[in-house]
């Protein structure tokens, strides 16, 4: 029996992904790491492209993400909060 919690974490190279499949936009990993403070505009995705990355990770899940999710402004923000709620399961 471990103590250690087992939960799955999106990574910087899934967002990169999603936002192509999503959305149509095209970024490098290594680029969104680098600028991950950077607001999402500054990557050519809108408020709707990520939606359909909340929607999509919903689906992959089976989990109700947090509402702030679709109102988060750079990749920072949205890999802690999505991360945090696949953590706590919330």
């Amino acid at each position: 029996m471990t103590d250690q919690l087992d939960y799955q974490q999106v990574t910087v190279e899934e967002l990169a992904a999603l936002m192509k499949r999503t959305a149509g936009v095209h970024v490098d990993p290594v680029t969104l790491q680098q600028q991950a403070d950077s607001g999402f505009d500054t990557f050519g995705l809108d408020s709707l492209g990520l939606l359909g990355i909340v929607a999509e990770l919903e689906k992959r899940y089976g989990l109700g993400l947090p509402e702030q999710a679709e109102r988060c402004k750079t990749p920072a923000d949205f890999l802690a909060l999505i991360n945090g709620a696949l953590k706590t399961g919330v």
